[in-house]
């Protein structure tokens, strides 16, 4: 039996009711998994390269972009949050059986999505002149950093259409498509960034065309990388999904308000949440500026750096969501919870697998990354402070994909909203001025493990599964 084959009959045991052994849990858990976490640690190695491209060009180039990170992560998790609601909701259809009614709201979704998207992209334009100087930029930063927000924010209907349509495939357990074109997106971005960053030159004898335009080209190569693979998996979503291709019957594509409101009490706790998270980042990047534009590179290229060892727990929190999404729709909550424990041990254990790994090779990384040694100095001491709260950033990533898989987002983001404001933001406004860059990192590893802790502790009750409405018994 193929791959594919043992999935969907897997995936169509949880619909059925049919037990489940453990090892076929497992077995699931891993088929759903480990896709999702390849696409995340090429997507990482991608950004490595990215990095280095960029770092390549000097201290300041990096610290440009660097700057207005925390605020392009911020409107990127609001389009994200959007297709949350929605694909929730159709990964409970699909648990249900209920087909028809899961490409009814795939259909509302693209409009709603869309609308979502080009108001961000419009909020983004009108701040992009005036957000390098809020965020306290040096003046020699200021113009690159600008030109790269705005042109991301342009590039905001191909992200959220790419992180809609992925959601919907990962919801109806097509893992492969999803984490193949995200992998052909960095490939893409990578291959535009070496013709655009980069002037005309000569490698190994042989004249390789370029533009020149240094971190302009770096945005550029990321947007025409989005375009390309947004298009792409939205063409097979819509066309070719056996699952949730629009042509097997007919309905609109107009928002209906029940669809609106379902999806709003999914998303709005998210998005609310990003917004304060993100704003948090934002606070810790103004904290981070004055001291300096090596700390501002060092701080960059190690958010960068640490996403090798936190990926692969986001593509089993994908997983998580779907196995969860699935099961309770069948309402089957011994299976949820079932299901919800093995994919936090596969998280914590592969996740400080990483941190080890992260502890041990930061100064050979950071060697490829920057040619600057000061910056990769303090980026490998501040990595090797994170790589101790790696076990239970784990545990927060992944619970968060078992609960949001529960539509159960409210108390989960109330959570990591007052864990990093009063715990992260606290400490590191302490700490930076007597350990600089160093106490902004120590600040960061407490609070991730106390967000693990509460988040175990969650998981352990039963409060989280009691948000979808079981209006028959539950199955074995």
């Amino acid at each position: 039996m193929s791959y594919s084959e043992n999935k969907d009959r897997l995936l169509a045991q949880i619909r059925d009711g049919v037990k489940m052994l453990p090892r076929d849990q497992l077995a699931l858990a891993a088929m759903l998994s480990v896709p999702s976490m390849l696409a995340q640690l090429v997507h990482i190695m991608m950004q490595y390269i990215d990095a280095s491209m960029v770092g390549s060009l000097g201290a300041e180039a990096s610290a440009s972009i660097g700057l207005v990170s925390t605020t392009i992560w911020l409107f990127a998790s609001l389009g994200s949050a959007a297709g949350v609601g929605f694909y929730v909701q159709v990964a409970h259809r699909i648990g249900a059986g209920e087909w028809t009614e899961a490409r009814q709201i795939l259909r509302q979704s693209f409009m709603a999505c869309m609308v979502f998207a080009f108001t961000l992209t419009l909020i983004g334009l009108s701040i992009s002149p005036f957000l390098p100087q809020w965020l306290g930029g040096n003046e020699s930063i200021q113009h690159d950093s600008s030109i790269y927000f705005m042109i991301f924010v342009l590039c905001m209907p191909f992200s959220i259409l790419n992180s809609l349509c992925s959601g919907m495939l990962r919801c109806s357990g097509n893992m492969h498509l999803p984490s193949f074109l995200n992998i052909m997106a960095c490939i893409l971005d990578v291959f535009f960034n070496f013709l655009l960053i980069f002037p005309t030159r000569t490698i190994f004898g042989i004249t390789v065309p370029g533009a020149g335009l240094g971190v302009t080209g770096a945005a550029l190569g990321t947007m025409l990388a989005y375009i390309i693979c947004s298009l792409t998996m939205c063409y097979y979503v819509t066309f070719r999904s056996k699952e949730l291709n629009l042509f097997q019957d007919k309905g609109t594509f107009i928002p209906q308000l029940n669809t609106l409101k379902r999806a709003v009490k999914i998303a709005l706790p998210l998005a609310v949440e990003h917004v304060i998270l993100c704003g948090a980042q934002i606070v810790s990047t103004i904290i981070v500026a004055p001291l300096g534009t090596v700390a501002i590179a060092a701080n960059s290229f190690g958010i960068t750096v640490e996403a090798l060892c936190y990926m692969p727990g986001y593509g089993i929190a994908d997983a998580a969501t779907t196995l969860i999404g699935q099961s309770l729709g069948a309402k089957r909550r011994k299976l949820a919870r079932s299901f919800g424990q093995i994919t936090l041990s596969m998280g914590i254990t592969i996740m400080t697998i990483m941190g080890v790994i992260m502890f041990i090779g930061s100064p050979a990384l950071m060697t490829l990354m920057t040619p600057d040694v000061s910056v990769q100095q303090l980026t490998v001491q501040v990595l090797r402070i994170e790589a101790f709260a790696e076990p239970m950033f784990a545990a927060s990533i992944v619970c968060y994909g078992i609960f949001v898989g529960a539509g159960d987002t409210m108390i989960p983001a109330s959570m990591n909203l007052g864990s990093i404001w009063l715990v992260r933001i606290t400490l590191a406004s302490i700490l930076a001025g007597t350990l600089g860059l160093q106490g902004v990192w120590i600040a960061m590893a407490i609070e991730l493990c106390f967000r693990g802790i509460i988040f175990l502790i969650r998981f352990h009750g039963d409060s989280w599964m009691k948000k979808i409405q079981e209006v028959s018994p539950e199955k074995a």
